[in-house]
């Protein structure tokens, strides 16, 4: 549907205004629809086209995808303490001394030996593995299995989110388009009111006045025109962002805005209980929160270690004598077991349990509270859809009316029967009418993509209507 009669489309006027009988004359609601029309620059962009660029490309999606990914490295035996841990050290000491030593025998000669060199090697591999902990390991392993899922849930509540931003940011192009073809019409019907009252202050059947005040309203429609070439502009730049794209590139929309009307609020608060991402979220650090009681109570019970070491030492010592070990070479497996049993701390066992009781019920808390804001925001958005459906319904009507009151009141205006004053009011009472439309039908489209995103249907939704 092209821009240049989305507008009228519903309400092509019959009224003619006959100058000639072979040739009637155009009203202006005809020459607006004719003329009044926006060239876009650049590619023509759609939604799924705006959808596919920005989960591509979106920063923050980029971030929660990695954060998840970091979840998911973290997710294992390892660091849940499952697996033992095994060390090898080396150690290696050399020494170079110049030794002179004498004695209180008179018959011992003194020792005057430089250079001695000395090395002491020592190389071990020992294991340590805990075998029993209260079962905190497993309880770290079911942690880290929930921070993962909570991982996904964050990364789905913000690819929806940006889905929800770039469907808003691309209907609002769509929406600013739409209101600068209002605009523009309204600018080509003051045009043709300007041009008869020139023609006509010529001929001395208007006055001056008439005359001077066409050209106000005219520069006054100019000037809403610019203001509102600049609310597309900085419709597409908002869009281009979320699209991580140059400001400035300039691109094309399709010009409709279709309004689903069938939504219904049962099935959107079953969807959002229990598929919305915040609330999953909310409920999976809730299991966290509980995990960590689990902790804290895993730390009374004792903890036992399995312990085994293999070394091999090796010494050579240059310096001899009877007292002085020359060279040696030791290796040998040891092994044990290591039990600790906590029996006082200061009370900080029972803090800590304490602390995670509360957490816990803070977390149930937090989700409680989750899901009423949920609720309250699906209930708030569903009535503000429904009033906008039924206020869209109301000025499809009003915009047909007042759409042949132009032509009535033009065909009068020509005809001396109404004032300037009196034809500027029902223009003006048009271009209301159609941004009226206009907001309407924008309105209603963000509420429903708004429900969409709290139910978490927006991904299947938009990729349906695309």
């Amino acid at each position: 549907m092209k821009l240049s009669s989305w507008l009228f489309f519903t309400c092509i006027p019959t009224l003619a205004l006959a100058q000639q009988p072979t040739q009637p004359a155009q009203t202006p609601i005809q020459r607006a629809l004719r003329n009044a029309t926006i060239v876009q620059q650049g590619e023509v962009v759609t939604l799924a086209n705006a959808i596919q660029t920005a989960l591509a490309q979106n920063y923050q999606i980029k971030i929660t995808q990695t954060q998840q990914q970091i979840a998911a490295y973290n997710n294992t035996l390892g660091n849940a303490g499952f697996l033992p841990v095994l060390s090898g050290n080396l150690t290696n000491n050399n020494s170079n001394q110049h030794i002179r030593q004498s004695y209180l025998i008179q018959t011992t000669q003194p020792t005057d030996l430089p250079g001695v060199i000395s090395k002491n090697t020592t190389a071990s591999v020992n294991l340590n593995w805990n075998i029993f902990n209260g079962f905190a390991t497993f309880y770290v392993l079911d942690q880290l299995k929930e921070l993962v899922r909570i991982s996904e849930v964050n990364t789905r509540a913000n690819i929806e989110g940006t889905l929800a931003s770039v469907a808003t940011g691309y209907y609002n192009v769509v929406r600013q388009l739409q209101r600068l073809l209002a605009v523009r019409q309204a600018l080509d019907i003051s045009q043709y009111r300007l041009d008869l009252a020139k023609t006509n202050f010529e001929v001395g059947s208007f006055s001056k006045v008439d005359y001077l005040t066409a050209q106000v309203d005219y520069n006054v429609d100019s000037a809403s025109l610019i203001g509102q070439q600049l609310a597309l502009s900085n419709a597409k730049i908002l869009l281009n962002t979320l699209l991580v794209r140059d400001p400035t590139t300039e691109f094309a929309v399709q010009d409709t805005i279709i309004v689903r009307s069938n939504l219904v609020l049962e099935q959107l608060r079953e969807s959002l209980l229990s598929n919305n991402p915040l609330l999953a979220a909310a409920v999976l650090n809730r299991k966290v929160a509980d995990l960590n009681i689990k902790l804290a109570e895993a730390q009374q019970y004792p903890t036992v270690n399995l312990l085994s070491g293999y070394a091999y030492t090796a010494v050579n010592n240059q310096a001899g004598g009877t007292s002085i070990l020359a060279t040696a070479r030791n290796n040998g497996l040891t092994y044990g077991i290591q039990a600790s049993v906590p029996i006082f701390n200061g009370f900080n066992l029972r803090r800590q349990k304490q602390v995670a009781t509360a957490n816990a019920l803070n977390a149930e808390y937090q989700t409680n509270n989750q899901r009423v804001q949920l609720e309250l925001a699906l209930n708030q958005t569903f009535q503000q859809y429904r009033t906008n459906l039924q206020l869209l319904s109301l000025e499809v009507q009003n915009y047909k009316i007042t759409t042949q009151n132009v032509d009535i009141a033009y065909d009068r205006y020509r005809l001396g029967t109404l004032t300037a004053v009196g034809f500027r009011d029902v223009q003006r009472n048009l271009l209301d009418a159609q941004l009226r439309l206009i907001d309407a039908e924008y309105n209603a489209k963000t509420a429903e993509i708004e429900l969409l995103r709290l139910s978490s249907t927006i991904t299947q939704e938009l990729g349906r209507q695309q």
